[in-house]
């Protein structure tokens, strides 16, 4: 094994200075791009869409604002202000019309946008009605499954209204070759094709388009060497001059040509990061292995001499600062489910080669002193853990999380390899797996993986059973029969089954609606061009040119759902001690807290359109009164100690989290019944569909669309996040919680699980606490989970920042599969954190 030198290395005033002018404002919308793209289409009408992509990337590139900022050592940004956002009119357009005029005031990821930009975005819209990949997936879709989106079963909406991402590409090629490499890759494919071809039409237009992006990349480089040498000639500062004269040289060099020096890989490796997300709306570009396809460049540089480890640092510490200037803006509704203005742009350390060697070198160690010195969300920084790691290597990983900055993840190889293969994928292959986004395997550079393609909600297709398909007045589903007359809980639990059937159906054909709309009207030459066999099969990565494809659907809700089944059966059918008519009524009203004003506006729209039908017109005023005087707004007395006593009797059974063999392996089963179906079907692209256990911290909205739930969760509140217990119910320490998780069937879900843990800092205080840290980890992945997560901060912290948010500008904690600024967060995204069940050794 590689002997590693790397030491602590001091954070230097450049990066303070970095991150404090990234966010000494709020975020800023710029019209730049949504103008230059719409300029370009108006243009391009009569040309094959994969031309009209590349003409509009190459228009886009050649005539953008460019900026260098003050200190920079590494450049290239999407907008003129610090982490604004360009807009993407042509995946959606609507919901941001919309918004124009409340974005700046939302509570969720607020952007300001000056008035001159909403009435140049206003303008640009116009073109762009009937155009979208959104429109165009919406009339794919089976009505069936716009009815069970419209009523928060499932939503689609991250590709929906944006661009898919969730990709990593070949960063190592760029690195060796350049486009210009690329571009000679592309003309001998393109040489090679004969007119009489059956595929000769499309595949020589992709080629094309390919060449011309890859140009327009180089083009954009050199605008940010002509503007370096500018901006030196007119530098007063020695220091910076020579400064910007390099900067200059790199542009000038990469990414055209391959890189000849760790400086240049920085350089080359930013202008990859950036400009796939200025080529599509995407996110969750992942870095990927960023140790591995830089180290080569640093060990040459350290070898010869020309390269200080200090200097290395100070590059790398930049683009951890350049990862969190990217950012793009959400509708209000996405936004509170993504809440941090996050990326998720996932970047991994340590592992194993594809010999099964472990790697972990230098820059493995660098890359946690970066997110040390940066402080920041970005990266999503993630380690990889099998039993070859260098138990240094998990020691420093462990300092960085008592931080509290919520990084690293933990990821097991001794599971994700395995479950890979299972997918398909070669043993090679899988075993240099990285993560995407949040918590998603995939091989980098053959991989469409479409990970986070839904997020489907276990909770609501038991509503379903126990309203036999009905939702506010309106039949969304199956009818699986009253409740009420279910005689056995095998009864009960298979209605439960066809309804999470059906609606996984209808999740998948809502997908492949997306999936058709983008390869039709968004289809990514330059995106393409980085990922294997695009090249060699002629096509886009959107229209099945990766090696691997997959669609990668998140469920979420285990805990609720084990928790829920587990009591029913105990409780109802077992030991008798209610009736279902009682269980059913009393999540009717809320476990006795009466009728809130979510329940009071559902029963409303039910009240409107029973009267409707019968000829009576109302207005949602008489409505609600016809339905307070029907059902008042809280229960009889006896009715609500009923109620209450039952929500007690169900707080008091077995929940999952505590390492009870007889509840863990029923969660196990359930969550059977979301993995299992979804395998069985196939996407547009030709690949299979793989589960997620996850949420992102979409549990907190859509959990607000969720009534109460037979684990005795209330209505409206959070559902748990990803294969965690529920907040609050794992009472039996962080052993025995992991050990829970740790029986779910991990080798299925092969698009990830998320275990989230919080830790009091005194648990990890000293090199003690750090060694029982370390040995909780691999304790849990010796059972075979896959992926842990910790905040470690105390409730306290928390909830003094709540209240003078002012005094903490730049406390991060760990949310779902990314982390954020705390204070940036919905208020409710923050509850959800302080209620997650505190640990200590």
């Amino acid at each position: 094994m590689e002997k590693f030198h790397i030491a602590n290395v001091p954070k230097t005033d450049r990066i303070t200075h970095l991150v404090d002018n990234l966010y000494a404002k709020m975020p800023v919308i710029e019209s730049a791009r949504a103008k230059l793209i719409t300029e370009s289409y108006k243009a391009t009408e009569d040309e094959p869409i994969i031309t009209r992509r590349a003409k509009a990337f190459a228009h886009i590139l050649h005539n953008i604002p460019i900026i260098i900022r003050d200190e920079e050592l590494i450049v290239g940004s999407s907008t003129l202000a610090p982490r604004g956002c360009q807009t993407f009119p042509e995946y959606s357009f609507q919901w941001l019309e919309d918004e124009l005029d409340t974005v700046a005031t939302r509570t969720a990821d607020p952007f300001y946008i000056a008035e001159e930009t909403k009435a140049e975005l206003r303008e640009v819209h116009k073109y762009w009605k009937g155009k979208t990949t959104s429109e165009l997936a919406t009339s794919y879709m089976a009505p069936e499954a716009i009815l069970a989106i419209d009523h928060n079963i499932f939503t689609p909406g991250n590709y929906f209204y944006n661009g898919v991402g969730h990709v990593t590409v070949k960063y190592e090629e760029v690195l060796a070759i350049g486009y210009e490499g690329i571009i000679a890759k592309a003309q001998k494919e393109l040489d090679e094709c004969n007119v009489g071809d059956g595929d000769y039409a499309k595949k020589s237009r992709f080629l094309e388009a390919v060449i011309m992006s890859c140009q327009a990349v180089i083009d954009y480089a050199h605008r940010y060497a002509e503007l370096a040498e500018q901006m030196a000639y007119q530098c007063q500062d020695p220091t910076r001059k020579q400064e910007l004269l390099q900067i200059a040289s790199n542009c000038t060099r990469v990414p055209a040509k391959g890189a000849r020096n760790f400086y240049e890989a920085c350089q080359s490796f930013w202008f990859v990061q950036q400009l796939i997300q200025m080529e599509s709306s995407g996110h969750s570009i992942s870095p990927g292995r960023f140790d591995q396809y830089m180290y080569p460049y640093y060990k040459s540089d350290m070898e010869a001499g020309n390269l200080t480890r200090e200097f290395a640092q100070e590059l790398m510490d930049c683009i951890w600062v350049k990862l969190n200037d990217l950012n793009k803006c959400r509708d209000a509704a996405s936004a509170e489910g993504f809440a941090g203005y996050s990326l998720f742009q996932n970047l991994i350390a340590g592992g194993q080669n594809k010999d099964g060697e472990d790697v972990t070198n230098d820059l493995s160690f660098m890359c946690i002193q970066a997110s040390m010195h940066v402080h920041l969300p970005a990266p999503s920084l993630s380690v990889r853990v099998w039993n070859g790691s260098p138990h240094e290597f998990l020691i420093k990983a462990a300092e960085l999380t008592r931080t509290g900055i919520g990084l690293p993840a933990y990821y097991n190889d001794e599971v994700i390899i395995p479950a890979l293969q299972n997918r398909g994928l070669s043993l090679a292959d899988a075993r240099e797996y990285n993560i995407i986004g949040c918590v998603e395997p995939q091989k980098a550079g053959k991989t469409e993986g479409w990970h986070d393609a839904a997020f489907f909600n276990m909770c609501r297709p038991l509503e379903m059973v126990f309203s036999n398909g009905m939702d506010k007045g309106v039949k969304i589903s199956v009818q699986t029969g009253d409740v009420t007359e279910m005689k056995t809980f095998d009864e009960f639990y298979e209605a439960y089954k066809k309804q999470m059937e059906y609606f996984i159906s209808l999740l998948v054909n809502a997908d492949n609606a997306i999936d058709v709309a983008h390869a039709e009207r968004c289809p990514l030459p330059f995106l393409s061009c980085m990922v294997d066999d695009c090249l060699k099969r002629g096509k886009s990565v959107q229209e099945g040119g990766a090696v691997y494809n997959f669609t990668g659907p998140q469920g979420f809700g285990i805990a609720n759902m084990a928790d829920s089944l587990y009591a029913i059966r105990k409780l109802v059918y077992e030991e008798k001690k209610m009736t279902m008519e009682e269980l059913k009524e009393a999540l009717a009203w809320n476990y006795g807290k009466g009728i809130d004003a979510q329940s009071a506006a559902d029963i409303t729209t039910v009240v409107m359109k029973k009267l409707q039908e019968n000829g009576i017109r109302v207005n949602e005023q008489t409505a609600t009164a016809v339905m307070t005087a029907a059902l008042g707004t809280e229960p009889s007395p006896e009715k609500k100690a009923r109620f209450e006593e039952i929500h007690k009797m169900i707080e008091e059974v077995p929940k999952f989290g505590n390492d009870i063999p007889d509840v863990d392996y029923f969660a196990r089963d359930v969550a059977y019944t979301y993995t299992k179906p979804l395998q069985k079907y196939m996407n547009p692209r030709g690949g299979h569909y793989q589960a997620g256990l996850y949420p992102v911290s979409a549990n907190v909205p859509l959990g607000g669309q969720t009534g109460a739930t037979p684990d005795g969760r209330y209505a409206h509140t959070p559902v748990a996040d990803g294969v965690s217990p529920s907040a609050g119910k794992d009472v039996k320490g962080p052993t025995a919680a992991a050990t829970s998780v740790s029986r779910l069937d991990h080798f299925i879900v092969s698009n990830g699980t998320l275990f989230n843990q919080k830790f009091h800092p005194s648990a990890l205080a000293g090199r003690e606490g750090l060694e029982k840290f370390v040995a909780l980890i691999r304790g849990y992945f010796d059972q075979k989970g896959m992926h842990m997560q910790f905040n470690v901060v105390d409730r306290e912290t928390l909830l003094d920042a709540q209240k003078h948010p002012e005094k903490y500008k730049h406390l991060v904690v760990r949310v779902a599969g990314y982390s954020a600024l705390f204070t940036t967060l919905s208020r409710s995204l923050q509850d959800d954190i302080i209620r997650r069940t505190e640990q200590g050794f």
